[in-house]
């Protein structure tokens, strides 16, 4: 195999839209050659007329996709999918869409694809899709933390049923969204089809979308630092003045840059420290470093104590040669992570931490 399998999660809350996102997915003949894994065929209900035969747990589709359920653990799933590609039982699939339950926690399954030794040899991490329903969005942040926690680890978000909503009501759904995660990019879907491989692809460990993605996490530099500080009351940004339920306002989003090249290790050090302390509530990472010794950035990529391998990068994807990066945390003060930066560069010493 060239390359690990890209595994896409699928995420929101109960009724926001997975089940129509997943089936224009498994109707376009682009992703004839993934394969699904659900939790229960009865909540996703897939269309009678995409499915060709049953084979025990595996559905074969009309479009060529296999889709099986998660009956024990998802580790044995995708053992268990993956083994069967291997042995010919089932299609040469190239993408894995997993669609979690409405109520999950979507961090468990992805330290599952990032930490089973077997799973990471041949899979990787791709986007993380959660959908968010325009009518009953703002309800859900309200009163569910797993909601927030959907919207916040996300990749892209897509908000749907906005044909059934009042635009002044999807503008102030997608202003809150923003507020949680101004890293993912926000579609809206009025029960048709959104621009499917931005969702699947062009992910930071896809080379055919990396600079693309970078692009992106770069913009977003910007608006995280912008909805940090209208929180903190510095500018007038309307979003201040949204609802925010108690899950949502603990969550916020902020940037930090830094100039000169890095020490690799030694910002491993601080990285690792600071995750071990408050991985639970460093909810999402996102940036590229100016490391000293090399000629161009390597972008880093994390969800709580989880953290990507290091991507190193061809090119710079802007004229900026500092070192950037986004977080999404959930209780801890932006300039807490800024001092322990600083406490750790002043204890090494510039010659350590920067080169």
């Amino acid at each position: 195999m060239s390359s690990p399998i890209p595994v896409n999660l699928l995420t929101g809350f109960l009724g926001s839209g997975k089940t129509t996102l997943l089936r224009h997915i498994l109707a376009c003949s682009d992703y004839a050659d993934c394969a699904v894994l659900i939790n229960e065929f009865g909540e996703i209900g897939i269309d009678h007329h995409l499915i060709e035969r049953v084979e025990g747990e595996v559905m074969l589709m009309r479009s060529g996709c296999v889709c099986c359920t998660i009956r024990d653990d998802l580790a044995g799933a995708i053992h268990s999918l993956y083994d069967r590609r291997e042995a010919g039982t089932a299609p040469p699939f190239r993408r894995l869409i997993i669609e979690s339950t409405g109520l999950a926690d979507p961090t468990p399954i992805l330290a599952t694809v990032m930490n089973d030794t077997v799973i990471r040899h041949h899979f990787r991490l791709g986007n993380v899709i959660a959908t968010v329903d325009a009518v009953n969005g703002r309800r859900h942040l309200d009163c569910q933390p797993e909601s927030v926690k959907q919207v916040a680890v996300a990749d892209r978000l897509l908000i749907t049923k906005v044909d059934l909503a009042a635009k002044e009501d999807v503008d102030r759904l997608e202003q809150r969204l923003a507020g949680i995660n101004a890293v993912a990019p926000c579609f809206r879907s009025a029960n048709s089809a959104p621009p499917l491989a931005v969702f699947l692809e062009q992910d930071a460990f896809d080379a055919t979308g990396r600079s693309v993605e970078m692009r992106r996490w770069l913009a977003a530099e910007s608006q995280a630092d912008h909805h940090d500080r209208a929180a903190d009351g510095i500018s007038g940004d309307p979003v201040r003045h949204l609802k925010e339920s108690q899950h949502d306002s603990r969550i916020h989003a902020f940037a930090m840059t830094f100039q000169g090249p890095v020490n690799w290790s030694a910002f491993g050090i601080w990285f690792t420290l600071l995750l071990q302390a408050h991985g639970d509530d460093v909810l999402r990472v996102k940036g590229i470093l100016n490391v000293a010794g090399l000629p161009t950035p390597v972008a880093i990529h994390g969800v709580q104590h989880l953290v990507h391998p290091p991507v190193h990068l061809e090119t710079w994807p802007d004229e900026e040669r500092r070192s950037r990066i986004v977080f999404i945390v959930r209780d801890i003060a932006r300039e807490d992570i800024e001092r322990s930066f600083a406490a750790f560069q002043k204890a090494l010493g510039p010659e350590d931490l920067a080169a």
